[in-house]
């Protein structure tokens, strides 16, 4: 070191962190416009008057982030196939261009899928990306405008085949002979999805706490469904001597309490080993459902017992909607009204689906003008 660098250094005036810190900090600015108004003797504020955050306000506990890992709208299905497909293409996920967004769009054309399930997935990859960050769609509705005027069969939509009493009853009693607990939960599951008439997840969501097993019916209470939102229910499920609801239901839930599990999902995932897991046990292989049986296992379990019991459907998919499907066909086809139907199922209030689904297939296949058409030579026919 040279006299004139030591000569700098003598000459430096000392100054300490917390004044460096407050010299580097800008200028406090107004916080006026022409809407503020202010009583005589108050200041001006500034932005100095703001508040200072520290770590503590930034960070959120461990609870909050377990739910909002759960509800992540960028974990769900859809997303998960818009990232793999990014990550083939060479593309951003998150967020999206709207280049993107709209080579998405026709890719799933591509595949040939339903308009309504394009439309279901796009709309929840477009939910998905960041406020203020989301894309146009406006050009791939122009796609999905050209895919249904040139795909007439892209707007089919297929109902589920109604599994009715005569398909429910060989199911649940194909079941219930396996004699494992997975064979007394899905024949439980069975007799309760075509009873309580609910939709799968539904069915699936019920809680152990919320039921309430008399001799002859179930009392459930359900928080909340598709058409209630926030809005509790308790329905009262009457107990049939074909169905046995009840018996049904006890054989699980005793074989449930057996094993220690009194609370949490009714119809939960099985171990190998034939236990019910629990929420430590599925936290490694499953992110939102924890032990509740996921969708497409309960479609895995009507359709196994479905081919279990040596039955065929009429060409229309064999899923657990079906049960829902089939209580209703059931009730149609018994005489009951678009209201009673209505009420049943839990759909919105003026609902068309009891009458255009159920009620009137119903009163077509019971009436047929050939009928009216009498039989050519019936002595011949007779013969036959």
């Amino acid at each position: 070191m040279n006299l004139y660098d030591e000569e700098e250094i003598l000459d430096a005036e000392l100054v300490d962190d917390s004044a460096l810190a407050l010299a580097q900090e800008p200028p406090a600015q107004l916080l006026v416009d022409h809407n503020t108004v202010l009583y005589p003797g108050q200041a001006i504020p500034t932005t100095a008057d703001g508040p200072r955050y520290s770590e503590r306000d930034l960070y959120v506990s461990d609870a909050a982030k377990k739910i909002l890992k759960e509800t992540d709208p960028t974990d769900s299905g859809p997303m998960r196939a818009f990232k793999d497909w990014c990550a083939e293409q060479g593309r951003v996920a998150v967020p999206c261009t709207t280049a993107t967004f709209t080579e998405y769009g026709l890719h799933l054309m591509n595949r040939e899928l339903k308009v309504a399930t394009i439309k279901n997935y796009m709309s929840r990859i477009k939910t998905a990306m960041p406020p203020g960050k989301k894309p146009d769609n406006s050009l791939y509705l122009r796609l999905l405008a050209d895919y249904r005027k040139n795909n007439k069969r892209a707007l089919r939509t297929r109902q589920a085949f109604p599994l009715t009493l005569p398909y429910v009853m060989p199911m649940m009693e194909k079941a219930a002979a396996d004699g494992r607990p997975i064979g007394i939960r899905d024949a439980a599951m069975f007799a309760f999805g075509y009873r309580f008439l609910g939709r799968s997840i539904e069915d699936a969501d019920a809680m152990i706490e919320d039921l309430t097993v008399m001799d002859d019916r179930i009392v459930i209470w359900v928080p909340e469904d598709k058409t209630h939102k926030g809005e509790a229910q308790t329905i009262t499920l009457k107990d049939r001597p074909d169905l046995q609801l009840v018996r049904r239901m006890r054989a699980w839930l005793g074989y449930l309490a057996s094993v220690g599990v009194t609370t949490g999902p009714v119809f939960r995932h099985l171990l190998k080993n034939g236990l019910p897991a629990t929420e430590a046990t599925r936290a490694k292989t499953a992110t939102t459902r924890g032990a509740h049986l996921r969708g497409h296992v309960v479609n895995e379990r009507v359709k196994h017992w479905f081919a279990a019991a040596g039955l065929v459907s009429d060409g229309r998919p064999v899923t657990s909607h079906g049960l829902r499907a089939g209580g209703a066909t059931d009730l149609a086809e018994a005489g009951a009204t678009d209201q009673e139907l209505e009420e049943a199922g839990r759909w919105a209030k003026g609902s068309t689906i009891p009458r255009k689904v159920y009620v009137r297939p119903a009163e077509e296949g019971k009436r047929d003008p050939f009928d009216k058409v009498p039989v050519h030579n019936p002595a011949a026919v007779a013969e036959d």
